[in-house]
């Protein structure tokens, strides 16, 4: 397993974890770290150019809460079950708002109010296709169609399969609102590196069928909430991409897809920032100097304080 550096930050936490500067300003490294010392939080970044094979590793291997983004991992162990047989696209789930905590198992029901996609709750009572739960979850990021596809899965199939893939710092635990599992520390947790390490392998021909492929990417690409990553692209760049908000944890994991050129992968983890908006501001300030500096930058991993 390769080394770690946990950053389980405490919610509402805000720390810089670069004292100084260390890369010239006019460089790729040096825009991310001033805006990562800047942020007064924890900003970590991992980016690869697929066309020229341009590459950046800022603090990209600490461990964070996953938020949202943990419902990627969730939709390709889905996919991967389509791919087996062993699930359909088409077959009807139960839409419930009934779940089970990891802890215990006490019942506990979700929030529609604090749901990204409350319209779902109409639904209750109802079926709805694994596919359409599946968009949902990562257009809308609806965290009652991520309850119900995970009890569909299983979480820990969904982290078996991140295994198999070779991302060992993602690890799926639960669905979404199980406080008890929460207050016990029990929480799904991501790096930046191995979110960019999925999408890799959800673009190559070897793990998924070319029809799960597209089908994923379609999917990532409808997303609506493009405040992060999409908000530092010129109008009408093609991104494909999942967000994640909780507390003081904002993230976004894209595929950018640039006319005329192969597509880079961005992946920004923010910790200790608990102003939204700020947030949101740090992401897509890095993601304008990706943009930027796109294929002129060297494989550069900082190490030491600025460093993963």
């Amino acid at each position: 397993m390769r080394p770690t550096r946990a950053l389980l930050l405490p919610l509402g936490l805000a720390v810089c974890a670069c004292s100084s500067y260390r890369y010239p300003p006019e460089t790729l490294p040096g825009q991310v770290e001033r805006i990562a010392k800047q942020s007064r939080g924890v900003v970590s970044v991992a980016y690869e150019n697929l066309g020229t094979g341009a590459s950046l590793a800022f603090q990209d291997s600490e461990i964070l809460h996953a938020a949202s983004t943990m419902k990627v991992p969730v939709m390709m162990a889905l996919f991967e079950a389509v791919d087996r047989g062993q699930m359909r696209l088409d077959a009807p789930v139960r839409v419930v708002n009934d779940f089970a905590s990891i802890v215990d198992g006490s019942r506990y029901a979700l929030d529609r109010q604090s749901d990204g996609d409350p319209e779902l709750y109409a639904a209750l009572g109802q079926t709805r296709t694994l596919e359409e739960l599946i968009r949902r979850m990562i257009v809308r990021s609806s965290n009652l169609a991520t309850n119900l596809l995970i009890d569909q899965i299983g979480a820990s199939n969904v982290t078996d399969l991140m295994r198999r893939l070779g991302a060992y710092d993602v690890t799926v635990l639960r669905g979404v609102e199980d406080s008890k599992a929460f207050d016990a520390g029990l929480n799904n947790r991501v790096s930046a590196r191995d979110l960019l390490l999925l999408y890799k392998k959800l673009l190559d021909d070897t793990t998924f069928s070319r029809a799960s492929r597209e089908r994923m990417l379609a999917i990532l690409k409808a997303q609506e909430f493009n405040e992060k990553i999409p908000a530092g692209l010129p109008p009408g760049t093609e991104v494909a991409h999942k967000t994640g908000d909780i507390t003081a944890f904002h993230h976004d994991a894209a595929i950018v897809f640039p006319p005329g050129e192969k597509p880079y992968l961005l992946i920004v983890l923010t910790g200790g920032i608990a102003d939204e908006a700020v947030a949101d501001r740090v992401i897509a300030d890095v993601s304008r100097a990706v943009w930027t500096y796109r294929g002129s930058s060297p494989r550069i991993s900082p190490s030491g304080p600025s460093g993963g």
